[in-house]
């Protein structure tokens, strides 16, 4: 599992960020200054740090001069908008740089690119039968090669990425599509029926009432 450590004093705003990442699959830990960070990443191993700037006691930056040796990914959450600090961060090492106020939608593409740029994320998926490569997005299923169009390959991915968890279908839209769910909207429906019949999957991925699909596989 991916293990994410969130350093935000601002309590709603971890709280948001922690909640949206650990729907998606990611563990999260949250810290509220740049003192217990610091502390967190000395006694555990994170995958990725998203990083306010303006911390109590130690700020982001300092903190960044501290994680850049240890090469953990960083993405700075800040409010300081300017070109300087933009640019201080990104030569600190920062692998990306996120103004605040931020969507949600928005972060959780960020983190994905920056965990794909490292590796961090599972090369090689095996799940329900089906082999996926996620270096060069290609499944197999029996030996044979599944042709899937761009979609119909990241609505698989997402759900070979959180076996049996139940997922919302405004949430799948929003990751796979990446807008913001239109009511009454039947892409996910159907783009659901034509995977289930490509990759075999018409009893594993299971409709939800009311809520969406869950891809039930063996642990």
């Amino acid at each position: 599992m991916i293990n994410i450590l969130i350093v935000e004093d601002e309590k709603p705003i971890s709280n948001l960020i922690r909640l949206s990442l650990t729907k998606e699959g990611y563990h999260c830990t949250c810290a509220f200054d740049g003192a217990s960070a610091a502390d967190l990443i000395e006694r555990n191993a994170y995958d990725l740090i998203l990083l306010d700037v303006m911390l109590p006691q130690v700020d982001g930056f300092e903190l960044m001069e501290y994680i850049r040796p240890l090469e953990i990914p960083v993405i700075f959450l800040t409010a300081k908008a300017s070109v300087s600090d933009r640019v201080k961060g990104l030569r600190l090492g920062a692998e990306d740089y996120i103004v605040k106020p931020f969507e949600v939608i928005e972060l959780l593409a960020r983190v994905d690119v920056v965990l794909r740029r490292y590796r961090k994320c599972d090369m090689i998926i095996e799940v329900g039968g089906l082999r996926i490569d996620t270096g060069s997005m290609q499944v197999w299923r029996g030996g044979e090669e599944v042709n899937l169009t761009r979609t119909e390959y990241e609505l698989l991915l997402l759900f070979a990425r959180n076996p049996r968890r139940a997922m919302y279908r405004e949430t799948i839209y929003e990751r796979v599509w990446g807008e913001e769910y239109p009511f009454g909207s039947k892409a996910v429906d159907l783009h659901v029926q034509r995977l289930r019949k490509k990759v075999g999957w018409e009893h594993q991925l299971q409709a939800v009432n009311k809520v969406g699909y869950r891809l039930e596989v063996e642990p």
